[in-house]
């Protein structure tokens, strides 16, 4: 029988779920990251991490400004001035999840469904926002100052009046 980290007769505040993982179910996600939080409590002691998370970019004077913009060119620009902000952390969480994927060269035999394939796709997504907000940037930028040809309003002649042919010879004058 699976090792669970609470006797199957204390249930006080648990689910349905950990009482399956107790009788031979599949264990439950927080079984699983329980167990693991008690197999690294040694190497978390040799290695301890920071306690809390970074601080997060106050996004309140990005919305401010945002709030305020009336033309597209302000509008990217505080976007543009908010992913340059965040560059840094997405760049950081890209780092970090490729680090884990590749640990051990594990990526090198990894099938497609595998869990180190779901890191590096991660890592991917992570960094993806950038793109995908930049091109949607740039897609309203061109929208508003290089519209398609198509969409252009097409120039007026100077006037709708042709002019008047040249006159046709007439006959030769007699002598």
């Amino acid at each position: 029988m699976q090792q669970t980290d609470f006797e199957p007769d204390d249930n006080t505040g648990r689910t349905s779920e950990p009482d399956a993982a107790a009788r031979g179910g599949p264990a439950t996600t927080e079984d699983l990251v329980s167990w693991a939080r008690r197999a690294a409590a040694e190497f978390l002691a040799a290695h301890p991490l920071p306690a809390d998370p970074p601080p997060v970019p106050d996004t309140a004077p990005y919305r401010t400004a945002l709030s305020a913009a009336e033309t597209q060119a302000e509008v990217s620009a505080v976007m543009r001035h908010f992913l340059r902000t965040v560059q840094p952390t997405l760049h950081a969480t890209f780092d970090f999840l490729m680090t884990v994927a590749e640990r051990g060269d594990q990526h090198l035999r990894a099938g497609p469904d595998s869990p180190t394939e779901q890191l590096i796709y991660a890592a991917n997504c992570s960094v993806a926002v950038l793109g995908v907000a930049d091109q949607a940037d740039r897609e309203a930028l061109r929208a508003e100052y290089d519209p398609p040809p198509s969409s252009r309003a097409a120039p007026k002649p100077a006037s709708t009046t042709l002019p008047a042919p040249p006159e046709a010879p007439g006959p030769p004058p007699v002598r």
